[in-house]
């Protein structure tokens, strides 16, 4: 049975813009996709790309109106934040030094946002992104979308019911093959911007999948990074930044462990895994085969749970849409992500309280902060030639 379907309620669709994400874009449509699985976003506005002719075509091709297609985000932010009928929500799908500019133009707008990773290039940016949407009184979420695959939230769950007792360890990783070789320097685009510093940041590795291990990690074991000691180096000769990282971290509540990030990797397209370990049980949860959670209670056997089937929790089944043991999809998650947050926004924006614990399913700002902390902790621990260095956002 499928359980995550739409409910047939009448409401109003979030009315959202996207920046970035035009033609020939990686992620662009990715998003698009998510966003019509559950018709609660509708795309109505977008500067979708820096080049005005390119920005203009591709908002045809989307069928957004000529009069909402614009060559400038600020002026985007401007007239959308004027419209009656205006923008609710921008997305942001650009490259990650316009993640904090972007963000803040539509935030002092009085538009709520949602933001692609990680949050900026910079601590200095995260934390003035945390302060505006707090001072505005905005929603800001940031798509750290893996915390939408169903298992996942079991995970979560299992931890929270101390069904793993206390954790004594928490392993994340997420190795790729895709840089293996320098084609960032033969100029291919998405390689081309991810390893110069000036775009991407501190750390190319980190910054583009490392976070998201690193959140996965945070997100299902509840614990937060106190400090990290790490070693981040560049395997291809002559990359401008980091294409592999080892960081040892210290876990609130004691608990040690690891976040590994590699895209020089050969053999591993997109394998991304969190290992979670307590005093009575550890699990295991692998992107390879997200349907799968594996849950070994001390000196018993390995039990398989598989979303939708004995053992599943009513949130997984809630985000569950495959039938049981099939293999659940990137944009499926990424749908639950958005019909997560677009509720969150909506509800909001109607002047209600927005429940507390659906809010912390959608990570935030703070989230993304967290992350670029994390990246800037290790970067610093790497330049202290591995020394730890406190994590833990202030």
């Amino acid at each position: 049975m499928v359980y995550a379907t739409a409910d047939g309620s009448a409401r109003a669709r979030l009315r959202v813009g996207m920046v970035g994400g035009g033609r020939n874009a990686f992620i662009g449509a990715v998003h698009r996709f998510a966003m019509r699985l559950d018709d609660q976003i509708e795309l109505v506005a977008g500067a979708l790309s820096s080049d005005p002719a390119n920005a203009a075509a591709s908002a045809a091709e989307i069928d957004i109106a000529p009069d909402r297609s614009y060559a400038d985000y600020r002026e985007m932010a401007r007239a959308e934040a004027a419209r009656p009928d205006g923008i609710e929500a921008v997305v942001i799908v650009t490259p990650n030094h316009l993640h904090a500019p972007i963000a803040t133009a539509f935030l002092e707008a009085g538009i709520d946002v949602i933001c692609d990773k990680p949050l900026s290039t910079t601590l200095a940016e995260a934390e003035a992104l945390v302060a505006l949407a707090r001072a505005r009184q905005r929603r800001f979420v940031v798509t750290l979308n893996n915390t939408g695959y169903a298992m996942v939230r079991q995970a979560r769950e299992m931890v929270e019911a101390g069904d793993l007792g206390r954790i004594v360890a928490v392993h994340a990783s997420y190795i790729q093959d895709w840089l293996t070789l320098p084609i960032d320097a033969e100029g291919q685009k998405q390689a081309e911007w991810r390893t110069d510093p000036a775009r991407a940041g501190q750390s190319a590795v980190l910054a583009d999948i490392g976070v998201h291990a690193f959140n996965l990690a945070c997100f299902i074991s509840g614990c937060q990074a106190e400090a990290v000691a790490a070693d981040l180096f560049t395997a291809v000769p002559g990359r401008r930044l980091d294409d592999n990282a080892h960081v040892l971290v210290r876990w609130s509540g004691g608990a040690r462990g690891t976040i590994v990030a590699s895209q020089t990797s050969p053999g591993h397209y997109n394998d991304l895994s969190v290992r979670i370990y307590g005093d009575k049980a550890g699990l295991e949860w692998h992107g390879t085969r997200p349907e799968e959670l594996r849950f070994t209670p001390y000196g018993e056997e390995t039990r398989t749970i598989i979303r939708g089937g004995p053992g599943s929790s009513p949130e997984s089944r809630r985000v569950s849409r495959m039938p049981a043991a099939h293999p659940e999809g990137y944009i499926e998650a990424f749908g639950n992500f958005y019909r997560d947050a677009a509720d969150i926004i909506r509800v909001h924006r109607s002047g209600a309280a927005v429940d507390p614990a659906r809010a912390l399913l959608v990570p935030d700002v703070v989230d993304g902060a967290r992350g670029v902390k994390f990246v800037a902790a290790a970067v610093a621990s790497q330049a202290a030639g591995g020394a730890w260095t406190p994590a833990l956002l202030d």
